[in-house]
């Protein structure tokens, strides 16, 4: 589609890559870019800032839950499926899940003209 998120945040270990629905919106004169699947949003005066915006929110918080060591949890909480067996990759939840569950994402969903699209993130193994 074009759009390209590294969402990539290494400390050395392993990666998983994850196919992430992303929405693209405007508000007023901001251009936004939000991640139901991972509640973050990036936000720009273009779409390109906006893209960028993101992609540091992303690198951040895969830093911060890394560091903390949260990121499964978080996860969780987000709807993500994590198998035991950790040599899976994790699931994001679907988005008739995130629809009913995620105010923000039914609230653009419900009152703004978005467009979809999908994106490679690479996350930290959870290990």
């Amino acid at each position: 589609m074009g759009n390209t998120i590294t969402g990539t945040w290494t400390d050395g270990k392993k990666n998983i890559d994850v196919k992430l629905t992303i929405i693209l919106f405007k508000e007023d004169e901001t251009h936004l870019v939000f991640c139901p699947a991972l509640n973050l949003t990036g936000y720009g005066a273009t779409e390109a800032e906006a893209m960028q915006s993101f992609d540091v929110m992303i690198n951040e918080y895969f830093h911060y839950t890394t560091n903390k060591n949260t990121l499964s949890k978080d996860l969780k909480n987000l709807g993500w499926k994590i198998l035991k067996n950790l040599r899976k990759p994790a699931t994001p939840p679907d988005m008739s899940y995130l629809l009913s569950t995620n105010e923000d994402f039914k609230r653009i969903f419900d009152n703004y003209d978005y467009r979809k699209a999908s994106t490679n993130i690479s996350i930290p193994a959870l290990v």
